[in-house]
């Protein structure tokens, strides 16, 4: 029985939301803050996708799979 991309992520991730974004609120020290608007601006990148970047760069190195987003809302195509 194959499953299709959003059963698998039901299944392996069930408390995740399938949304296309999410508004994450922190609180950083204004020196962090600097450094990534930096890194960002160096990168052509916003900050929003230099932290998301980050984030993932970490996920993977620890280990921790984060599945690509476009694969969230793939209809299921019968098979």
């Amino acid at each position: 029985m194959r499953y299709n991309v959003r059963t698998f992520l039901i299944k392996t991730f069930p408390v995740m939301p399938l949304k296309k974004s999410a508004t994450l609120n922190l609180r950083i020290d204004p020196i962090l803050k600097e450094a990534v608007r930096e890194a960002a601006l160096r990168e052509h990148r916003s900050v929003t996708n230099m932290i998301e970047v980050l984030i993932r760069q970490h996920c993977s190195k620890i280990g921790i799979p984060i599945p690509e987003q476009r694969g969230l809302f793939e209809q299921d195509d019968g098979e």
